[in-house]
């Protein structure tokens, strides 16, 4: 296996954002399901959570924005990397990265952890081409990187992840817009069923396209995580169905 490739005992894994920081053998989620386990996302420096409000359902779903508190890398590697290198399962380190500078330093303090087998970059929410190639080229090291591209850009930039050195590229949640209190817009990430159809269809056209996808997206069934899996997702992220627990 090179330095890029990436394989999972498992095509099921939870999104960046879902389930903390690290695993945790006694939460209600059974790990030995999963082939790999994604961290919250973590930036260079510590981040608050957004101000109010940070949830607005709809019929289908739901808005959420968090602002992606964390404590920045330097203290989430102090607080958890005995637990990512006693983890059932591998680690994947999802890293917020806000500058194209910051990403050589962080990958640096992640490539010597055990326990650890690859990093999910997350990138700025006005990314574009050119954007997605500079952040992914700096991101390269010995750990493989994964991509993680809006749903709506993913068959636009996905190709510009993996010619840049990208081992794979995942859907992250579309952005979007709903009224909130005193008449103003609440923006911030969508999830929920009413994703799954736009989902599956993002799937299906970029790896026909080629490009390796992971998955997500209105995931709520094993029937669809087969479907995604047909379309030829090479595995699949669970988000907001693993807080209910028992999946």
């Amino acid at each position: 296996m090179s330095k890029y490739d990436l394989a999972f005992s498992k095509p099921l894994m939870n999104a960046a954002g879902s389930l903390g920081f690290t695993p945790d053998p006694r939460g209600p989620v059974d790990l030995t399901r999963l082939g790999a386990f994604i961290t919250n996302p973590i930036s260079l420096g510590k981040r608050t959570p957004a101000r109010l409000p940070r949830y607005q359902p709809f019929p289908g779903g739901f808005l959420l924005h968090t602002g992606y508190p964390n404590p920045g890398l330097r203290d989430t590697i102090r607080r958890y990397q005995e637990r990512w290198a006693r983890s059932p399962i591998p680690v994947i380190v999802h890293l917020l990265a806000e500058k194209v500078s910051d990403l050589p330093q962080m990958v640096r303090q992640l490539e010597t952890l055990e326990g650890v087998i690859a990093m999910e970059l997350g990138l700025p929410k006005e990314a574009d081409g050119n954007v997605v190639r500079a952040f992914t080229e700096a991101a390269l090291g010995e750990l493989p990187v994964i991509v993680r591209l809006p749903m709506e850009n993913a068959v636009r930039y996905g190709s510009h992840a993996i010619a840049s050195g990208a081992a794979v590229v995942s859907l992250g949640p579309p952005r979007g817009a709903f009224p909130a209190r005193a008449g103003n817009l609440m923006s911030g990430r969508i999830y929920g069923p009413a994703l799954f159809p736009q989902a599956l269809a993002v799937v299906k056209e970029i790896s026909q396209a080629g490009i390796p996808v992971i998955g997500a997206g209105g995931l709520y069934s094993h029937e669809q995580c087969e479907a995604m899996l047909t379309a030829g997702a090479l595995a699949v992220q669970l988000d907001s169905l693993l807080w209910r627990g028992g999946w």
